[in-house]
């Protein structure tokens, strides 16, 4: 039973990182109706905005590490507006295959570039947040887990009140239900095509911080496999669908987790795109997405 207790609770701190990073590509689609592969490298680019900026902040202290956060999710949220209005703006309005391999090229570009300028070399990641140890039971706790839940708890939370009870959010769901519609009446496409992107762009960052909290060595390439594995929680979830991307991301932490326990942890990579596969086949939509017919 403990160690049941101990995989859940690994479980759900890692499902909800790939939550976070899962919100970014879900509101992407939500409002573009295309996939940001480019998402899951401005994770990585999170990651090193917070190892550059502890040792100037405060690093190993509570506050500290708030500010240190904070830095991460600005730098992501800049850089997803810039990655916005350079490369996907003026293919608006292109097919959609157009617009997938520039995401492609801009994910990238984003590597090759974090190799020139961080190195090829992993680096230690720092104790941002001041580092303990909590035993219940048989069962550890140690504080990075508990940073990962609040800061989880209090992101989601926030997203959900500026996209449901603000005029921002409001234009948010206006622009993804008729983007024409939206701008008839007064809506400036771009200006909520930036803001959703900064937004999620800082989800990302934030989620880069609290990976590398938990696995501390980051490099240029980190982002690709939980950015893989954030997709698959956002189309297990229903892509477009704010909730369940988050049920996806801890339904994928909480099922790699007790993966990692058993025999197959050598496949657990390898089972999480099989869910992928099986979604696609037998529930396109997701599991709080719902079914819906598009003219060609």
């Amino acid at each position: 039973m403990s160690e049941f207790l101990q995989q859940l609770l690994n479980g759900v701190s890692l499902g909800a990182i790939y939550a976070l990073i899962a919100l970014g590509y879900t509101m992407v689609y939500g409002v573009l109706r295309f996939i940001n592969f480019a998402h899951s490298d401005v994770f990585m680019v999170g990651s090193f905005a917070a190892f550059y900026a502890a040792p100037h902040l405060g690093s190993g202290t509570f506050l500290g590490g708030l500010a240190i956060l904070t830095v991460a999710m600005v730098a992501c949220a800049l850089l997803g507006v810039v990655i916005e209005r350079f490369a996907y703006r003026p293919l608006r309005g292109r097919s959609t295959l157009t617009v997938l391999i520039t995401a492609i090229g801009v994910s990238l570009l984003l590597q090759n570039v974090g190799q020139k300028v961080f190195g090829v070399t992993p680096r230690a990641f720092p104790a941002v947040f001041p580092a303990r140890i909590f035993h219940l039971g048989s069962v550890v706790l140690n504080t990075n887990q508990l940073v990962v839940f609040a800061v989880a708890v209090v992101l989601l939370g926030a997203l959900h009140l500026v996209v449901h009870h603000t005029r921002v959010g409001t234009a948010m769901r206006a622009v993804s239900f008729n983007a024409t519609a939206a701008s008839l009446v007064g809506i400036d496409n771009d200006r909520i095509i930036s803001f959703t992107f900064a937004l999620g762009s800082a989800l990302a960052g934030a989620g880069g911080v609290l990976y590398a909290l938990n696995y501390p060595s980051i490099d240029p390439l980190m982002g690709t496999l939980p950015g893989l594995k954030a997709f698959v929680a956002a189309v297990l979830g229903g892509i477009g669908n704010l909730a369940g991307a988050a049920l996806g991301g801890l339904v994928i932490g909480l099922v790699e987790t007790f993966v990692s326990g058993t025999r197959l942890s050598t496949y657990r990579d390898a089972i999480a795109f099989a869910i992928l596969i099986g979604i696609l086949l037998f529930r396109p939509a997701g599991l709080m997405g719902r079914a819906r017919v598009e003219k060609v």
